[in-house]
């Protein structure tokens, strides 16, 4: 049976409750104010629902990441980073870069990214929680994505791209720099071809939950800015 959040309770129920169909479906209601976010976070699921719908809670068993060591970068996307055709920058355009991962796709008219969803992490990137990756052509912001940083834990949301392989370029830059940082694991929530291609692979949700125990609170040596 689906929990339904209350208000006044940051509490989400144990992972193994989630649905398995749809999979991984945790719990339903609540909102979206910052402190629910991180606890969500930290607890090991996230926000996903369409304009009009509930707010909707996910764990999804098997959870899709991508570990630093393990970063795919193709001979084409090789070439393409030693070119440095791009630019990459770091929480320099939060605010753009969320606009531009909500903005309508070919392949679906709507968006999950909603002007509260937006908000939310706009307020989670005041608090130096959420951050953003751009990249840049000429001065035009052609992709970019974002997510939290919590621990030794980046926690990928949504990526966009404007030009070729911009958002590739973007995540390669950012799993190196993350590799740098002392970081282990890039939550990448579910499968798709874009992310498998670079590298990620799906591990069971029990596995996922004991790198929240072990590394959540491990210090990073994380300098977004620098």
């Amino acid at each position: 049976m689906l929990t339904w959040l209350q208000r006044d309770s940051l509490d989400f129920p144990p992972l193994n409750k989630a649905l398995r169909e749809p999979n991984g479906l945790l719990a339903a209601g609540g909102d979206l104010q910052p402190e629910r976010l991180i606890q969500a976070y930290r607890h090991g699921c996230f926000p996903w629902f369409q304009d009009g719908q509930p707010i909707l809670w996910w764990s999804p068993d098997p959870r899709t990441v991508l570990l630093p060591d393990e970063l795919h970068i193709s001979r084409s996307l090789g070439k393409l980073l030693r070119q440095e055709r791009y630019q990459v920058t770091f929480d320099l355009a939060f605010a753009e870069v969320i606009r531009a991962c909500a903005a309508p796709r070919s392949y679906a008219a709507e968006t999950w990214i909603t002007t509260p969803m937006q908000e939310a992490y706009l307020e989670l990137h005041t608090r130096g929680l959420a951050h953003s990756v751009e990249v840049w052509s000429d001065g035009e912001l052609v992709g970019g994505l974002y997510g939290l940083a919590m621990g030794q834990l980046f926690f990928g949301e949504s990526m966009f791209s404007r030009a070729d392989n911009a958002s590739k370029v973007g995540f390669a830059t950012l799993v190196e720099r993350l590799k740098a940082w002392g970081f282990v694991l890039i939550d990448c929530q579910m499968p798709t071809e874009h992310l498998l291609s670079l590298g990620a692979r799906s591990i069971p949700r029990a596995e996922f939950a004991d790198y929240l125990i072990q590394h959540l609170d491990r210090p990073s040596r994380a300098d977004w800015l620098a």
